[in-house]
């Protein structure tokens, strides 16, 4: 993977996600949710490549259609009547429009924290919480690394499984059952064997010990102070404006909130540069990188 991003020191990346990952779930303005859904999607693409992003998006749209779909199923709030259900309950415009805002929100969230499973790996996990709580720094590192890695021996073991002639794939639904189940005990069995190691590892390194140092390669730099105080300041901005009911959206009676004001707009051209910041980051190094290779 090749992000700018990513290059950046581990708390600029922390301080970064979280607060776009609490904003985009607090914020249920459309304008705010739409920016959100669009810059998640786009920063998820590239960190993971187009083919991939399209076969997870496959998932993704059912999951923000059945949301969208079961709001208003379940909640008849709202003063805009279109029609009547079986039940006899009123499918309100208010209902659609929020369970549509509340898939949108479901999808942009998960984005986001595929985009922060990619960018914030065990080491910067470890670095930022291993000093202050070293065994949540552990578990949390060993966690991310857990599922991609159990995935790689679930494969691992099939293939050696299927290489003796125990084909999971072929056979009767019984012998397929029985040869999975001892594929996931091998690879589970693997698993826990190497967590053993890994904690005697750590124990015998001294670990989380006082007084213990620890080599780091992340180095704070100009660049990096520069990304977190834009952070901040863009995260200040969208906090005074949603203390000052510059963002306010409501879907219920009736869909009603700020829009069209010269202070919401500029909120939204705020929350777009925050949200666009890993993106803006790699276009410009591309861009840099491009004008040094022409003038070789």
């Amino acid at each position: 993977m090749n992000d700018t991003f990513s290059s950046y020191h581990p708390i600029v990346n922390f301080v970064w996600f979280a607060a776009v990952i609490v904003f985009s779930m607090l914020f249920m303005h459309p304008v705010m949710l739409l920016i959100a859904l669009i810059c998640a999607t786009g920063y998820a693409s590239r960190l993971i490549g187009g083919i991939a992003f399209r076969a997870s998006f496959r998932y993704l749209l059912p999951v923000m259609l059945l949301t969208a779909a079961l709001n208003p199923v379940f909640n008849h709030e709202g003063v805009t009547i279109l029609c009547w259900l079986p039940s006899g309950n009123p499918l309100t415009m208010e209902a659609i429009l929020y369970g549509l805002a509340a898939a949108v929100m479901l999808v942009t969230v998960i984005e986001w924290f595929v985009c922060f499973n990619r960018i914030i790996c065990s080491d910067k996990f470890v670095y930022l919480f291993g000093r202050i709580f070293p065994a949540l720094g552990l578990l949390l590192s060993m966690t991310l690394h857990f599922v991609p890695l159990f995935s790689a021996r679930i494969k691992a073991a099939a293939e050696a499984q299927k290489a003796i002639g125990r084909d999971i794939s072929s056979g009767g639904i019984l012998r397929r059952t029985g040869l999975g189940l001892k594929i996931l005990s091998i690879a589970v069995t693997w698993s826990l064997e190497n967590s053993i190691e890994t904690a005697d590892s750590m124990r015998s390194r001294g670990y989380g010990l006082p007084g213990r140092t620890s080599f780091s390669v992340f180095r704070f730099e100009t660049r990096d102070a520069y990304a977190l105080t834009f952070t901040f300041f863009c995260s200040a901005y969208i906090i005074a404006a949603a203390v000052s009911d510059g963002t306010v959206w409501h879907y219920y009676p009736a869909v009603s909130g700020a829009l069209a004001e010269p202070y919401t707009i500029s909120v939204f051209f705020v929350w777009l540069a925050l949200c666009a910041m890993p993106l803006f980051l790699g276009v410009r190094e591309g861009r840099k990188w491009k004008s040094l290779i022409s003038e070789i």
